[in-house]
């Protein structure tokens, strides 16, 4: 699978967003820490756009900013092939084709390495008006069995973005934070409903709707 694949299974550009915002109230639940937090959202990235972000820990990460020009997808996984680690540049035809409308966000400081190189190894855009997802003309390499696989990273990446059901992420937290976590509660979230003290014990006892504060003001998260 390759960024190519994942452009075709993404939704338009508000339920993407939703989607995004549901993942990060469902991680702050359980994971108070922010610093450990697999996905967030900040609603106040700029005066003009919010941004969801997913960092696993392990250097793999990507950005979906949406902003009036629409939203722009950067993804990194620092094992690929393509990582511009391997050659000191942006693999060819990531951001070729980028609209200038999204040169902000390619040339974001916060996406970059420190020599300013963008740290990316599949991207996606979407303009305000597009009726699809759009990625740069890329020829991808060839692993060394002959299998395809994963070459930019975009299937493992954006694997909770191309499948946005409650079971498959139920699925995936239960694995990661190795635990058992309530699909009632996972459902409730993802359907925007407002979070309420119930749906939070659900999830982790240990903490309340309060100590959510100010995760639900950052994310603009419904509160009942």
């Amino acid at each position: 699978m390759t960024v190519h694949d994942i452009a075709r299974q993404l939704p338009e550009i508000a339920v993407l967003r939703d989607h995004c915002r549901a993942m990060a109230m469902v991680d702050a639940v359980l994971e108070p820490e922010g610093t450990f937090r697999y996905h967030s959202f900040d609603a106040r990235w700029s005066e003009t756009e919010e941004a969801a972000l997913m960092r696993n820990g392990a250097g793999d990460e990507y950005a979906v900013v949406f902003s009036p020009a629409g939203a722009y997808i950067r993804g990194f996984a620092h094992e690929s092939l393509m990582s511009p680690y391997e050659a000191d540049t942006v693999w060819p035809g990531v951001l070729d084709e980028v609209p200038e409308a999204f040169r902000p966000q390619v040339e974001e400081p916060a996406f970059a390495d420190e020599d300013g190189i963008p740290v990316v190894t599949a991207c996606l855009w979407r303009e305000t008006g597009d009726d699809g997802w759009r990625t740069g003309t890329i020829e991808f390499p060839e692993s060394e069995d002959d299998d395809p696989g994963d070459p930019d990273g975009a299937g493992f990446l954006f694997q909770l973005l191309a499948d946005r059901s409650a079971v498959a992420f139920q699925d995936w937290a239960a694995d990661y934070y190795e635990r058992p976590v309530d699909f009632a509660a996972v459902r409730h979230i993802f359907a925007l409903r407002p979070l309420t003290a119930a749906v939070v014990k659900a999830l982790n006892s240990e903490i309340t709707l309060d100590d959510l504060a100010e995760d639900i003001q950052e994310i603009r998260y419904p509160v009942g």
